[in-house]
């Protein structure tokens, strides 16, 4: 335990902030599954619905400073390039 009454608030903060990232963290990995599965089904339409719902939830992460911008950039490119694929086949 901490000895600093500063320091007692500071594992407090970090505590309530480790469960509001992990909050944020598998709300977009559950929506990036979720538009991986519809890929794997091959369910174009169904695909794109969720790929703009997942778009918007990690968009949403990253305004909330729970993700970084290049790692958002990165899962959502790494999805479109997956409907992508679907679509042309």
């Amino acid at each position: 335990m901490p000895n600093k009454k500063s320091s007692e608030r500071r594992v407090r903060t970090a505590e309530r902030n480790r469960i509001y990232n992990r909050y944020w963290n598998t709300r977009c990995k559950n929506a990036v599954k979720k538009v991986l599965e519809a890929v794997e089904a091959k369910d174009g339409p169904g695909a794109n619905q969720r790929f703009d719902m997942a778009q918007s939830v990690i968009d949403k992460a990253v305004v909330k400073g729970v993700m970084h911008r290049n790692t958002a950039a990165r899962r959502k490119k790494m999805m479109a390039r997956r409907i992508k694929t679907l679509a042309e086949a």
